[in-house]
């Protein structure tokens, strides 16, 4: 029995994990703060942890004859951060434009922009599975967006940086690689690294298309952005972070479909957003798609790039 509970631990915080991510968007949603300040203000948070959590734990990076490589996995690690604050911003943006459940399951194709980054960079094959899923989410995506351009002004813009979004967050994944293989670097560092890089690179996309969304409108709007930067960046991330390695490919690919299910729950029970049976069909279909693509073959090559890859798994 004992053992059966401890196998059951992972799978839990996975859904956990993915189910705070899915509530961050309702933050995202109700402040009013800009999208690449709301990015920027996440990071910021995030980085100050995890700073704290590095000095704590008292990780450094190496120092024996390693300036070189510690100087190059720093610079991937910083633009690791600005991919990552990109996906964030864009996130938000399309979460202002088609609502939280549609702009979640549109980042989650980032797992198809990864597949790609990985043939491209790291001469990584693609199965015939995976080809197959990436077909089976274009027509989800069409179902989706047929209604959603009919109705709503803004669904366009809402598609776009819904999906440009996925492919920074794939971009910000394979920076991560990168950096470990320049040199393993400790994961309280790491992140405050990529927290730095991010908010950093958000600046001046800020202060150009953010001006008078900088600066949250009251102490109330203040605490949830807290709550955005530590709960939905540190802890979610962290239940997440934990829980993958220890679950097996389709049961993970599964079970992280939870946050865009989540997301389009909250769109459709408490943001109250209309969405038909077209729309659900399409959902559907982009979910199964995301699931199949996630099933990779069990060799043990394989296993250990995919459970590197799963520590630093960021949904919004």
């Amino acid at each position: 029995m004992q053992q059966k509970n401890n196998s059951q631990l992972p799978a839990i915080g996975l859904i956990i994990g993915c189910i705070i991510f899915g509530l961050g968007s309702l933050i995202v949603a109700h402040v009013e703060v800009g999208g690449y300040a709301m990015a920027f203000w996440r990071l910021l948070i995030s980085g100050i942890v995890f700073s704290v959590l590095a000095k704590v734990f008292s990780q450094k990076m190496p120092s024996q004859n390693e300036n070189s490589k510690s100087n190059t996995a720093y610079g991937y690690a910083l633009l690791s951060g600005a991919f990552l604050g990109f996906d964030l911003a864009l996130w938000h943006e399309s979460i202002y434009a088609v609502g939280p459940g549609i702009s979640t399951l549109l980042n989650s194709l980032q797992i198809f922009f990864l597949a790609a980054l990985g043939f491209i960079i790291f001469k990584e094959r693609q199965t015939i599975l995976q080809l197959i899923s990436l077909v089976i989410a274009l027509v989800g995506v069409v179902l989706i967006a047929s209604p959603e351009f009919a109705n709503n002004t803004h669904a366009a813009y809402g598609f776009i940086t819904g999906i440009v979004s996925a492919s920074m967050l794939a971009a910000a994944m394979t920076f991560i690689r990168l950096t470990h293989q320049a040199l393993p670097t400790s994961i309280f560092l790491l992140m405050q690294r990529i927290s730095l890089g991010g908010s950093l690179a958000m600046l001046i996309p800020m202060l150009l298309f953010d001006q008078g969304q900088i600066w949250p409108n009251s102490l109330s709007e203040w605490g949830w952005i807290m709550v955005y930067g530590t709960v939905m960046q540190c802890l979610a991330w962290g239940l997440i972070a934990y829980s993958i390695p220890n679950l097996s490919l389709a049961l993970t690919g599964l079970l992280l479909l939870t946050e865009p299910v989540a997301a389009l729950f909250i769109d459709y029970f408490w943001l109250e957003k209309p969405i038909n049976f077209l729309q659900w069909s399409g959902a559907g279909l982009t979910m199964l798609a995301i699931y199949l693509g996630s099933i990779k073959p069990k060799s043990y090559n394989q296993l250990r790039r995919y459970r590197f890859f799963s520590r630093f798994y960021r949904r919004r």
